[in-house]
Formats: structure tokens, C-alpha cells, sequence
């Protein structure tokens, strides 16, 4: 796990309002995002459409749950 050293701030209620964090943690924390976000951006959702067979309405069934 990468380790950040930061600041948390907060209000006059002791609420966390922000985090501050150093600048050269802040460079590898987006190049992680990059490296995350490009393999994510050849994941192709429409390859698993029509895989499962579904037995009755989703939001029939959603809404039954709720009533439950």
C-alpha cells in the first residue's frame, strides 16, 4: 500500500473539511490513476450482454425486495 503522509483539516466543529497532501505524493498517486483508468478503458462491458438468463423483471424484483 502506498504510503501518503498528510494533514487532515478540519472546521470549527472538528469536521474533516480537507485533506492536504505533498505534492510528490499527489504525482504518484495520478500516475497510479493512469495506469489504473488506461486498463480500464479496454474492459468492453458488451462482451458479457445476454450471458445470464433472467427468470423474471429486474425492477419487479427490486421493488419486491424493497417490500419485503
Amino acid at each position: 500500500m502506498l504510503r501518503v503522509n498528510k494533514k487532515i483539516v478540519t472546521d470549527e466543529a472538528m469536521r474533516p473539511v480537507a485533506v492536504l497532501i505533498d505534492y510528490q505524493d499527489w504525482q504518484r498517486i495520478e500516475q497510479i490513476l493512469n495506469v489504473y483508468q488506461s486498463q480500464q478503458e479496454n474492459f468492453d462491458l458488451n462482451k458479457y450482454a445476454g450471458v445470464i438468463q433472467l427468470t423474471q423483471d429486474p425492477l419487479e424484483y427490486q421493488q419486491q425486495s424493497r417490500d419485503e
